[in-house]
């Protein structure tokens, strides 16, 4: 580039000489040097027409012959072509191996613009969602309809998946994984997760369906030790195994019982369950239930605290896990003794 500007230099010093020497001999100094000076501008704007047709015809072809500081910018222009050329060549075979190692994948992947049209999928997203190829720039919320997903999209949260019923039907089951990128671009991934639903749904059936079998025969069997142990007529060597046989039995049954909580919870909607609980009612309620409990022991438990007191919470599962501490706190606690407290603030 230097050495361009400096022929360049070189140029215009020799069309100054040459027309001033001009008009020297004809007493036209400054005519001859504007004459010179407008010959040297049709000379550039004949370089900038070249550049501009060449730039046109596309980067196949040649740069056009030239010296001085045009013939450099014309080598330092087609240099670039060629790099940014070769560069796009490498770009576009890392986007061509990136597509091959996506279509292979059996989630589905989609990209998403700014504005949630589909700039690209694979072809596991084409199978799962139903995509053609025509619908590129479509919204994708022109394809999944259920308002659970358009709340999901449009909220933002994208800290948890969504799992949903397929648009498709076909009794699947897919989560939506989405992450954000680049400008305010998405990324969506499908998941086919059919089979990990149908064996959690399976697991969840059966933990129910043993739970409340056991329960029956177990209140029978129960039942017959709680029977014998409390008979008078029952041998004195036999009367530790009973002892024994209903602390086991009243353990399966607090454990069946846990089964049963539990899959209540796993089948229900927390969320619908959810409200808030006045505390010293409820409180109360196991007060006197754990005073029931507590029978002949008379084992001293007390409420106190604000009437007004509240806690957002399902009422059903506070009591349940309450009531355990109290009842615990009473079963293996003396009699006479101060089995527990509650204070309410």
């Amino acid at each position: 580039m230097i050495r361009g500007l400096n022929a360049e230099i070189r140029r215009v010093v020799l069309i100054g000489l040459v027309f001033g020497l001009l008009g020297f001999i004809n007493g036209q100094i400054a005519w001859s040097l504007v004459a010179g000076g407008v010959l040297y501008l049709a000379w550039i704007f004949q370089q900038i027409s070249r550049l501009e047709k060449w730039l046109q015809a596309g980067q196949g072809s040649p740069p056009p012959e030239a010296s001085g500081i045009w013939g450099d910018i014309f080598d330092n222009i087609y240099r670039m072509q060629r790099k940014q050329k070769k560069e796009k060549q490498q770009l576009q075979i890392l986007v061509n191996r990136v597509q091959e190692a996506t279509a292979v994948l059996r989630d589905g992947v989609i990209l998403l613009d700014s504005r949630g049209n589909m700039n690209w999928w694979n072809r596991s997203a084409q199978r799962l969602i139903g995509f053609q190829s025509t619908d590129q720039g479509q919204a994708l919320l022109n394809f999944i309809r259920s308002p659970r997903f358009v709340a999901y999209f449009e909220a933002g949260k994208y800290a948890e998946p969504l799992e949903m019923p397929s648009p498709r039907g076909r009794g699947q089951r897919l989560q939506f994984q989405i992450n954000r990128y680049g400008n305010k671009e998405r990324l969506v991934v499908v998941r086919n997760v059919t089979r990990l639903h149908r064996l959690e749904q399976m697991r969840q059936d059966f933990i129910a369906n043993v739970s409340h079998e056991m329960r029956t025969p177990l209140t029978v069997v129960q039942g017959y030790v709680e029977t014998f142990a409390d008979s008078e007529q029952l041998p004195r060597p036999w009367q530790g195994a009973f002892d024994q046989m209903q602390h086991q039995t009243q353990r399966m049954s607090m454990l069946i019982n846990d089964l049963i909580a539990l899959s209540r919870l796993e089948t229900e909607d927390a969320d619908d369950n959810q409200g808030e609980v006045l505390l010293k009612p409820l409180l109360t309620t196991i007060q006197n239930e754990a005073v029931a409990f507590s029978g002949q022991k008379n084992h001293v438990i007390t409420v106190e605290g604000d009437e007004h007191v509240r806690m957002t919470g399902n009422e059903k599962e506070l009591h349940s896990a309450i009531s355990n501490l109290a009842f615990n706190a009473v079963k293996y606690s003396p009699p006479s003794f101060f089995a527990c407290a509650a204070t309410v603030k």
